[in-house]
């Protein structure tokens, strides 16, 4: 059996060596703190070696993805400063291992969320603006086959992610019927709504917010929260020119290159 700190280098490696077998060797499929105290061990190694965290994502918001792995809850992983591609930017081949595109609704919070009780109303009360967003998950575990733990460990399969440009306030947005469209060099390749992302992405916010609380953590004023996933993932080729609109938002997108 490998020990989790074990675990968690065998993960790191696998950013530069390659994907790797799922963690079935000393990680169970459904083991939730064990997953987490993956993700943690690796988040406190990357801030010792310069990383900022800017914030949290969210992920299995599907109610049909949390069947297929066996779960009724959605997961997060870590946002660093490192992961930020600007607006009509580009993504490196050599930087990313089976990447997809999935669009989002992303909050940045002009206040503290530190209440284990937390809820929608205090997630309006502390969100400065909504952006749309793009977030490119990506995972170290070979041919995606994952496992609700696999992914938790795996910093919740993350990898980037891009923003819009122009801020919009919450008042005014309807985020549970808004539409989403994402195109990849010019043709349409996924659809959603907001309802999607765990019936409202206010709702995936407040979940997040509790759940790092009861953590003993709590998301930060200027924190990004990318709020799941509003359609399909879309898988990447490299020369893909992605652009994701959401209504009331606007559109963000983004180039995957050999390289600059």
């Amino acid at each position: 059996m490998n020990t989790l700190q074990q675990l968690a280098e065998r993960l790191r490696n696998a950013y530069i060596s390659g994907p790797i077998a799922p963690l079935r060797d000393g990680l169970q499929p459904t083991d939730q703190e064990a997953a987490y105290a993956i993700q943690n061990i690796n988040t406190l190694i990357w801030t010792t070696h310069g990383r900022r965290i800017v914030g949290r994502k969210i992920g299995l918001t599907a109610k049909a993805v949390q069947a297929q792995l066996g779960v009724d809850q959605p997961d997060y992983g870590v946002l660093f400063d490192d992961m930020a591609i600007e607006d009509g930017g580009s993504l490196l081949r050599s930087k990313v291992l089976q990447p997809k595109a999935e669009a989002e609704v992303a909050l940045v919070l002009a206040h503290d969320l530190t209440s284990p009780s937390a809820s929608i109303d205090d997630v309006i009360a502390a969100t400065a603006y909504a952006l749309p967003a793009i977030e490119i998950v990506d995972s170290r575990i070979a041919d995606w086959k994952i496992t609700f733990a696999d992914t938790v460990a795996d910093n919740g399969s993350s990898a980037f992610f891009v923003l819009g440009q122009t801020p919009r306030p919450l008042s005014g947005l309807d985020l549970k019927t808004c539409g989403m469209v994402v195109e990849v060099n010019g043709r349409v390749v996924s659809l959603g709504a907001g309802a999607a992302c765990l019936g409202h992405p206010l709702n995936a916010a407040a979940w997040l917010a509790r759940t790092v609380a009861s953590r003993g953590d709590g998301l930060k004023a200027g924190d990004i929260v990318l709020t799941g996933a509003l359609g399909p993932m879309v898988p990447l080729t490299v020369g893909d020119v992605v652009r994701a609109e959401i209504g009331g938002l606007g559109s963000c997108g983004f180039t995957y290159r050999e390289m600059n």
